[in-house]
């Protein structure tokens, strides 16, 4: 950032510029959820320690020394007092990331905010000669819409501190390219809802409401009709088949044209329907338009791609689809790299698909910044899925939600592909003779070594086996085949682990389910049936329990309650039954909704917001990666890595060929002498050596027993 002129007058001046045009820039960006004010004064005060003799020594003789200049803005704020001092957490953090508040015994070598304004630094008077600092007025908060004014400031705060890094990176982008980095921000809402209507034109007039694409139709129409609707928070609850994709996006792009919104953004938990529905947007709305961010994607090949990458950084795009854990981790992330998208969710039209997914234990955080965004940064949100979670009475306001579907009850009844029977408890050897006598049937069990033990004793013709023991790119193999085998009537009998619940689009004559949770359990029964050409009656999703209890860690809770609600003879896959299901988990779960104590993180003016970042994580680190080099691709990425090191494209490559596995896994693949560390600066990245042990029909071999070393 350091571009300034040689000589003092114009190396002032230049600062002087840079500040005034991110302040234009901040205050933007902030007027789109109406706090214009805040983000112009942050970005006007970011750089004023530029101003000290030091830095401007620095600059014009080259001396490479190192000169705060975050910590000026910082100390000038808590100087002008009113509203401003909670901009200090913004501009000490615009570099290093915003900190903790910290106490009164910090002392200045301390990162948080109390040992930044107790730090030394130069004197950058010279600036009060050139910078008019603006009067604050505006409220951080609407007082009406919130229970919890603290974690309305932090949320603010985020929001500002998103503006002013985007336009930081912005101006300087600029500055530094002469003006001649082209982005593009992609088409008009209303250009894009054209697009959509004409793609659309033919099913509309579909009148056979009794038909499958009647259903569809009219569920379509009324997400049309409900997009006239002011702001707020909505619910879709469509069951499988019921066209919730095309719908919800219909429901979006009318919506934001209505409400003067500036962009849709798809939130899903995993990247298989990310991919999917990219590529219907893409089909509908056009490749300029539509954002796909999550660590799969690589934008960095061409120079058409290169805008892509360039919208990816800040989301300017005006549909993104992305994941619950870059989502959410963004928003309560303290780094410039994460935050600078954050602005631009405000004034947004959000949708959470498969919103049962929505992470439990993080679930009142989430819900906390969902409300903000409904209630104080001008966005709507849709929480989409045919398993509807149970949060009204999680809200902290009095937000409500709106019913997308018209007669949920009437479309449930009429979507109904299959029939559900309990098995109860069965040993293994049972089951396996009933998987004989089936054709094309699904199993899905609870745990990767349950589903690798059962594939052992059934392979043979016809018979798969799918589960993350497998790396992505082998799964999606796997996938094709299966989907040839049935479409052409083949015997296909697969043995899985959950991951081909939400997502993958399987059509199986029966399916048998272990024991889980009621969303889960439904969503298996989506893989049942799922074109509608059998009867209901002959279409059987079968629930069983092992004669032998199996542990399954973190889902447990979830197993309990869904053993209680079959032993009362409850609907599990009817309304009231999912409903019920819900309620029970989260009073059954209470304080563990929040179990990282996130909320607690911003109370009493005390905002600890790189501790929360550090906290906040939706996939815990108690895994190691394992790198198969088994496909030349794979080879050639590793020799990469052991000669030129780690890079984000690399990693992101590398991915497609990687296994996470849990500490007791390691430790016998370690303990046989089939793992090896790859050197680097990377923990918990380790290679396959052992080939025989990673297999096509399986993958990752985990049937190995402790102490097999002795014996190599």
């Amino acid at each position: 950032m350091e571009f300034y002129a040689h000589i003092d007058k114009e190396r002032k001046q230049t600062v002087k510029e840079h500040l005034y045009e991110t302040a234009q820039l901040a205050g933007d960006f902030a007027d789109h959820f109406g706090k214009r004010e805040w983000g112009y004064a942050c970005g006007l005060l970011h750089d004023i320690g530029k101003y000290s003799d030091a830095f401007q020594d620095k600059i014009k003789n080259n001396t490479g020394k190192q000169v705060d200049h975050s910590t000026a803005g910082m100390k000038t704020c808590f100087e002008e007092g009113r509203w401003y001092p909670f901009l200090g957490y913004c501009i000490a953090g615009h570099h290093a990331g915003m900190p903790d508040c910290g106490g009164s015994s910090d002392t200045g070598s301390s990162p948080t905010l109390e040992g930044r304004r107790k730090k030394k630094i130069e004197i950058y008077d010279a600036y009060k000669s050139e910078i008019q600092i603006p009067e604050l007025s505006e409220l951080p908060f609407d007082p009406q819409k919130t229970l919890d004014p603290d974690f309305s400031i932090s949320m603010l705060l985020r929001m500002i501190y998103s503006c002013l890094v985007d336009a930081d990176f912005l101006d300087t982008e600029s500055f530094m390219s002469n003006g001649e980095v082209q982005r593009d921000s992609g088409e008009k809402m209303e250009t894009l809802l054209e697009r959509l209507e004409t793609y659309i034109t033919d099913w509309l007039g579909n009148k056979k409401i009794e038909s499958v694409n009647g259903r569809r139709t009219e569920i379509l129409k009324h997400c049309l009709s409900c997009g006239e609707k002011e702001r707020g928070l909505f619910q879709l609850t469509v069951p499988t088949g019921g066209g919730k994709t095309i719908a919800s996006l219909a429901f979006a792009l009318k919506h934001a044209v209505k409400n003067q919104m500036d962009r849709v953004i798809y939130v899903i938990p995993y990247t298989s329907i990310i991919e999917q529905n990219a590529e219907v947007f893409r089909k509908i709305l056009g490749e300029q338009n539509v954002l796909e961010n999550h660590y799969n994607v690589d934008y960095e090949s061409t120079e058409e791609l290169k805008m892509m990458q360039l919208a990816a950084e800040n989301w300017d795009k005006p549909v993104v689809v992305t994941t619950n854990v870059q989502f959410f981790e963004s928003l309560f992330s303290n780094r410039s790299s994460k935050c600078r998208k954050l602005h631009n969710i405000a004034n947004s039209v959000i949708i959470f698909d498969e919103a049962q997914m929505l992470p439990t234990d993080y679930l009142k955080p989430c819900l906390a910044v969902m409300e903000e965004l409904v209630n104080q940064f001008r966005s709507s949100i849709v929480l989409c899925t045919a398993t509807q979670p149970a949060l009204q009475s999680l809200l902290r306001t009095n937000i409500k939600m709106t019913e997308l579907c018209p007669r949920v009850q009437e479309q449930f009844c009429f979507f109904k592909r299959a029939s559900f029977e309990n098995l109860g408890k069965i040993k293994e050897e049972e089951l396996i003779e009933k998987l004989k006598g089936e054709y094309q049937a699904l199993c899905i069990v609870n745990t990767k070594k349950r589903a690798q033990s059962l594939y052992k004793k059934m392979e043979g013709d016809g018979v798969f086996h799918l589960s993350t023991t497998m790396y992505p790119k082998h799964r999606r193999q796997i996938l094709e085949t299966i989907r040839k085998c049935l479409k052409e009537g083949k015997r296909c009998v697969l043995i899985s682990t959950s991951l081909v619940e939400a997502g993958v689009d399987l059509d199986f004559r029966s399916v048998y389910r272990q024991l889980s949770g009621v969303d889960s359990m439904i969503q298996a029964a989506g893989r049942c049936n799922r074109e509608g050409k059998r009867a209901v009656k002959d279409s059987i999703v079968s629930i069983f329990q092992f004669d032998q209890k199996e542990n399954v860690p973190g889902q447990q809770r979830q197993i309990d309650i869904s053993k209680v609600l079959i032993a009362d003879g409850k609907d599990i896959s009817s309304l009231d039954g999912i409903q019920q299901y819900f309620q029970s988990l989260y009073h059954l779960e209470g304080a563990n909704l929040d179990k990282k104590n996130i909320l607690g993180l911003f109370q009493n003016k005390n905002y600890q917001f790189a501790t929360a970042a550090k906290k906040f994580k939706l996939i815990e680190e108690d895994t190691t990666t394992i790198f198969i080099s088994r496909e030349p691709e794979a080879k050639e990425i590793l020799q990469q890595i052991k000669n030129q090191g780690y890079t984000k494209r690399t990693m992101r490559r590398a991915g497609q060929y990687c296994v996470q596995l849990y500490a007791n896994d390691i430790e016998k693949l370690r303990g046989a002498g089939m793992l090896r560390e790859i050197p680097g600066d990377i923990n918990d990245f380790m290679e396959l050596v052992s080939e025989e042990q990673y297999t096509e029909d399986m993958g990752l071999d985990l049937g190995i027993e402790s102490g097999t070393a002795v014996w190599m």
